[in-house]
């Protein structure tokens, strides 16, 4: 009988693998059993699952919640609970792709994304929870410093809060060079993945169109993400990039299915999933479909997108005031990391 599970066919048919998007150790089992070989976590997820399952997670933080913790301690320590939860159930994946799948992501304060030194140590602590934590980075200047002290230290890491083609080229610059660290010391060096936020890239030049009342159709706004990320990967296989490229933040099928048989990872939270679970997907490779030509020149009206998706479009030391970056980095702040440091047991 044919399996209508899409992810599954993806997974058996195609380069392509996925990851879960989602901290709820529920929906986690059920991602795991349609394939997911990842967790991608960050500290709106993280404060999302201990706040929808208080009844799961307050015995289990109870006895590590004392008075003397600061309140960053306090975040880290729930961030620390709910991501080695999901670390252990990954663990024998780790272990039998010999450290290639399996990796759970462990966010840092996104409030210090412009702080090398507080980011190099949140990373260094991350990193020892367990063997198969990918400590999450911000693409910022500094975060792509951090990047490549972590890698030729051994760390794992997935770079996110990225966008763009000039981040994702940023990212594997960055990468390899702490390759090259790592072999000059003698030691292993980290694995790397490189996030496009598929959708908030969507997100943001919808708005910027509408504001500038540009002659851009919905239709063309939807193609935006897949135009950046199709660039991005076609320049990763041409140079030879090392980073695997991870998909996230998507807001319809559409971006999964128009990047199917890419040799990346697509994280997809559960309310994707299930409409992925459909017969109805197509079982097909649409990587190497263009974005059409007349669609970039549409786009192309924006300085956004073009900042976006040239190449040179954006130097490293703008990436943090690039406006998904500020988005993002509030809102994992405001409504992820402050409530975590805020949390009380009932």
């Amino acid at each position: 009988m044919e399996d209508n599970n899409y992810l599954r066919w993806l997974v058996h048919n195609t380069k392509t693998t996925w990851w879960h998007d989602s901290a709820d150790p529920t929906e986690l089992d059920q991602g795991l059993e349609n394939g997911a070989t990842g967790v991608t976590t960050n500290p709106v997820l993280t404060n999302r699952a201990l706040a929808d399952k208080r009844s799961y997670w307050d015995p289990i933080v109870k006895t590590g919640l004392s008075e003397g913790l600061t309140p960053e301690q306090k975040a880290e320590f729930l961030m620390k609970t709910v991501v080695t939860k999901a670390a252990r159930k990954l663990e024998k994946e780790f272990e039998r792709s010999e450290m290639r799948l399996g990796y759970v992501c462990a966010q840092v304060n996104p409030a210090k994304a412009g702080d090398r030194q507080s980011m190099l140590a949140m990373a260094r602590r991350f990193s020892t929870w367990a063997p198969n934590i990918a400590v999450k980075l911000p693409v910022t200047a500094a975060g792509l410093d951090v990047l490549e002290t972590c890698v030729s230290e051994g760390i794992s890491v997935t770079a996110t809060v990225s966008f763009t083609v000039p981040q994702v080229i940023a990212i594997a610059q960055k990468y390899h060079r702490g390759i090259e660290l790592a072999e000059k010391k003698g030691k292993r060096h980290g694995k790397c993945f490189a996030v496009i936020m598929i959708g908030r890239l969507d997100d943001y030049l919808r708005d910027v169109a509408h504001d500038g009342e540009a002659d851009i159709d919905e239709s063309d706004i939807t193609q935006a993400g897949l135009a950046v990320t199709k660039r991005a990967y076609s320049i990763y296989r041409e140079k030879g990039y090392k980073p695997l490229l991870i998909i996230a933040a998507l807001r319809g099928s559409y971006h999964m299915t128009e990047l199917a048989g890419a040799e990346l990872i697509m994280s997809i939270h559960p309310k994707y999933q299930q409409l992925l679970l459909s017969g109805d997907t197509p079982r097909e490779e649409r990587i190497d479909r263009e974005v059409s030509p007349r669609v970039i020149e549409r786009l192309s009206v924006l300085h956004e997108f073009r900042r976006s998706y040239l190449p040179d479009g954006m130097k490293p030391e703008e990436f943090l005031s690039f406006g998904p970056n500020q988005r993002t980095l509030t809102q994992f702040s405001e409504i992820g990391w402050k409530p975590l440091e805020n949390f009380e047991i009932d």
